[in-house]
C-alpha cells in the first residue's frame, strides 16, 4: 500500500511540475524569485521533449507500482496519461517537438505579458 501511495504522489508531482513548466511564469507578477526556479523547469521540458527523452521521475513512478504489486505502463508520462486524452495515436518524436514548441510558445507569451506588466506597474509608480 505505501509503494503505490508513493507512486500516486509522484504521479501528482509530475503533473504539478508540467502545470509549473507551462504556467509557472505567472508567477513571477506574485513574486520575482520564481523566475529562478521556473527557468530552468522550463528549459527541463524543452529539453526532455525535443530530444525524446523520458523524464526520470516515470521509471521511478513504475518501479514504484511494480513494488505495489501493480503493473507499470511502457513510455513515458505524457505519453499514458495526456496523450490519450490529446493524441489517441500515441507519442512520436514529432509529437514530441510540437509539445516542445507549445511549452515554449506558452512561456514566450506568459513572459512576454509579465514583461509588459511590470513595465507598465513601473511606469505609474510615483
Amino acid at each position: 500500500m505505501g509503494y503505490r501511495i508513493t507512486a500516486d504522489l509522484l504521479l501528482i508531482a509530475h503533473l504539478l511540475f508540467i502545470v509549473f513548466a507551462l504556467l509557472g511564469g505567472l508567477l513571477i507578477l506574485w513574486r520575482r524569485w520564481w523566475l529562478a526556479l521556473h527557468l530552468p523547469a522550463i528549459g527541463w521540458v524543452i529539453l526532455l521533449e525535443s530530444n525524446g527523452w523520458i523524464c526520470p521521475l516515470t521509471p521511478w513512478e513504475n518501479q514504484l507500482r511494480r513494488l505495489a504489486g501493480e503493473g507499470g505502463y511502457d513510455g513515458g508520462f505524457i505519453e499514458h496519461y495526456l496523450i490519450p486524452l490529446i493524441y489517441p495515436a500515441g507519442l512520436t518524436h514529432q509529437v514530441q517537438l510540437l509539445l516542445a514548441a507549445i511549452a515554449l510558445l506558452i512561456n514566450l507569451l506568459i513572459y512576454g505579458g509579465v514583461i509588459y506588466i511590470l513595465i507598465r506597474r513601473a511606469k505609474h509608480k510615483p
